[in-house]
């Protein structure tokens, strides 16, 4: 069959757009999905039609972000503060690039200070003064990047502490009504507490536990896990119980007349149909987490960004102001990085159309 052909040419170009479907399944997860357009419309599936997807799914987006960035601009230095004006978007691009530059220089003076060591120790062996050859670790202030890495360190040890404690707790109470009842009203008077009350509480246990803070983690980063664990644990309990609760009835008499363990019941049974909605609640927990993890570094002095802006408020410097909405920003776009990441598993493990 000649390539000239037009079933062959069709032929073609369906695979090319069964291709192009099947990629989308894993751009859209991931914010991606504007991608998809543009591929048709390479692929000849209505430019026209794929034309305006494109300007629904990344122009309007995009020139609302404009907007928002004109708006900021202009209405920005009419806001004067004790420290001067509200700082516009150059301002705080300005702020961006030095704390780059700041973290820049600091990952050189590490790299001299731990080639200094290097040649020391490699003088001291040469020497035959191996007794005295010793490491220590560079112990100057961390980075913008160092911050942001504790951070999201510190968010997913809560948010896997919380799903530990959660999704089993879930599947007891969506098992069980005598469960669900005992949980019930446990649930609803912890679920609202703010982690500002929750934080003191952590605090005092943590240091009657942890007396010392010579361990592997330190007492602040263990405080602000903790604080994020009680605080988003709820949606993940919440979810799993609903979604193990709406399991068909039918599925469960059956797993009864096949005499299946509880296990196999649970593994094989329960946990793929309740998936999608223990992913929900995975998803709202880890959102919880991120937003409680700031307010619980701010107060613990965990090294993260809420230690950061709560520095940056108490430095009151010119560039304080700046400096902070880089880091109202960064978890800003940490947070939908995030969401993101859960919402590609989700469709991963679930086949989930949910946005």
């Amino acid at each position: 069959m000649s390539t000239s052909d037009p079933a062959f040419a069709s032929g073609a170009r369906a695979r090319t757009l069964d291709h192009i479907a099947r990629i989308d399944t894993w751009l859209r997860p991931l914010g991606l999905g504007w991608v998809t357009p543009i591929l048709r419309a390479c692929a000849g599936d209505d430019p026209a039609r794929q034309m305006r997807a494109l300007w629904r799914q990344l122009g309007v987006p995009v020139v609302a972000i404009i907007a928002f960035l004109a708006l900021w601009a202009a209405a920005a230095p009419r806001v004067q503060t004790s420290l001067g004006a509200i700082p516009g978007p150059a301002q705080v691009w300005q702020a961006a690039v030095g704390l780059h530059e700041e973290a820049r220089r600091e990952a050189e003076k590490e790299a001299a200070f731990l080639a200094r060591q290097e040649e020391r120790n490699a003088r001291l062996i040469a020497e035959g003064q191996a007794d005295k050859v010793k490491i220590r670790a560079y112990t100057g202030r961390p980075t913008y990047y160092d911050q942001i890495l504790t951070s999201i360190v510190t968010v997913f040890t809560g948010f896997a502490l919380a799903a530990t404690v959660a999704v089993p707790l879930g599947i007891l109470a969506g098992l069980s009504p005598t469960a669900n009842a005992a949980m019930s009203p446990l649930i609803q008077i912890f679920r609202p507490v703010s982690p500002l009350a929750w934080l003191p509480i952590v605090t005092m246990v943590v240091s009657a536990l942890y007396a010392t803070n010579d361990g592997v983690l330190a007492k602040s980063f263990i405080v602000s896990a903790v604080t994020v664990t009680l605080c988003s644990l709820w949606p993940t309990l919440i979810n799993t119980a609903l979604g193990v609760a709406q399991v068909d009835r039918h599925l469960v008499n059956v797993s009864r007349v096949l005499k299946m363990t509880t296990r196999d019941k649970i593994t094989r049974l329960v946990l793929p149909s309740a998936l999608p909605l223990i992913f929900t609640g995975l998803r709202l927990s880890l959102g919880v987490g991120w937003m409680v993890l700031i307010a619980a570094e701010m107060l613990a002095q965990n090294p993260g960004l809420g230690k950061f802006v709560w520095d940056e408020f108490q430095n009151g410097s010119s560039q304080s102001l700046a400096r902070i909405m880089v880091a109202v920003l960064t978890i800003g776009l940490i947070g939908f990085a995030l969401d993101r990441v859960m919402f590609a598993l989700q469709s991963t493990f679930t086949h989930s159309e949910t946005r």
